[in-house]
Formats: structure tokens, sequence, C-alpha cells
């Protein structure tokens, strides 16, 4: 009976990872749309123009690569928290669909980011690009309290990791909240902030999630 139970528990959790996983497939994969193919000049093309005209485009493929290594870093930290979550219920289905939801937001602020980034309203449009990883970070900090409740967590699980793990997100919202204030001050400063941000999140992904 024990074991019927365990691959019942293993497929109810993998399900919902399976499901968050095709969302994460979708969201990065959308970022690339914001990529267009120059038109061609009614003079015709040339080396010259062509080059040029991608060149100009260096606010998107700086906006896709960002968003795009962020989404990677996101997915992997949420394979690493449902690493050591054996059940789920209705509020963690809930909150992690509030977390997929602003995933799937994400094109949308970097696709604004890419077309004003050159524009007197580049602080608008970066500011609006970190106010999305404010929620998603708050979505994260969300996530972990409705995984790693003591029914959820598997029993190998320390209470003490637990604690270290929830400790460890909180420094996110106020993070990116300052990256969205510096945008009015320093596009610059404020798009470095979260590009430090997810090199952070990077190196800490395996760390703050082993128990």
């Amino acid at each position: 009976m024990e074991k019927i139970e365990e691959r019942s528990l293993e497929k109810e959790t993998g399900r919902l990872e399976a499901f968050s996983d095709g969302v994460f497939a979708i969201a990065i994969t959308l970022l690339v749309l914001e990529l267009k193919v120059p038109p061609i000049p009614a003079t015709g093309g040339t080396n010259h123009s062509l080059g040029k005209a991608l060149l100009q485009q260096w606010p998107s493929y700086f906006s896709l690569a960002t968003s795009f290594f962020t989404i990677l870093i996101m997915w992997m930290h949420h394979h690493a928290i449902f690493r050591h979550v054996r059940r789920t219920d209705a509020w963690l289905h809930f909150v992690n669909g509030l977390l997929l939801l602003l995933i799937t937001f994400v094109p949308f602020p970097t696709a604004v980011v890419a077309l004003y980034l050159q524009t007197p309203a580049a602080p608008t449009a970066v500011a609006f690009y970190c106010a999305t990883f404010v929620a998603i970070a708050i979505a994260f900090n969300l996530l972990l309290l409705a995984a790693f409740r003591p029914k959820l967590l598997a029993h190998t699980v320390p209470v003490e990791f637990a604690v270290r793990t929830k400790q460890s997100y909180l420094a996110g919202p106020p993070a990116y909240l300052l990256a969205m204030l510096a945008a009015f001050y320093s596009v610059r400063v404020s798009l470095t902030i979260c590009t430090l941000l997810w090199i952070f999140w990077a190196a800490t992904v395996t760390k703050s999630t082993r128990a």
C-alpha cells in the first residue's frame, strides 16, 4: 500500500511540474518574437543598410538575452524547489498558477523595453520591466510558503532547511524594487542591477535549495 501511495503522490507532483515546465518553455520561446527582420529600404537592400538595421536592434537583443536567462534561472529555482515537494493541494496549485501567470507576462515588458530603450520614455519602460520582476519575486516567496509546509514536504527535508530557504528568497522583492526605482535615476544602473541579480540567482540556485 505504501508503494502505491508513493507512486500516486509522485504522479500528482509530476503533473504539476510538467504543466509548469510547459508554461516556462512557452514564455521563453515567445521572447524571440520581439526580433524583427529589417524591411528592405525603398532604395534596395545593401550590405551596409542591412548591417546597420541589424545593429539598430541591439535593445531587442539585450532584452531577449536578459529575459531569457532570467526565465531560465527562475525555471531552475522552480525545479529545485519542487525536488523537495511530495504532495500538492489547492493552495499550492493556485500560488503556482499565479507565478506562471507572471512568467507568461515577461515577454510583454521585454518588448516594451526593446522598443522604448532609446527614447525619452526609457525610464518608465525599464521601471515597468523591473516591476514585473518585483511581482515575480513576491510570487516566488508565496510559492515557498505554500510548498514548504510540513504536510507537503518530503520527510527527509529538515525544518531548518525549509526556514533557511524561505529567508534566502526574501531579498528578491526589495532588490528588484531598488532596480525599479533606480530606473528613474539611471536606466543603465537599473538594467545593471537586473543583470547582476540573475547572475546572483544563477550562482545560488544550487546552494539555496540543497537540503
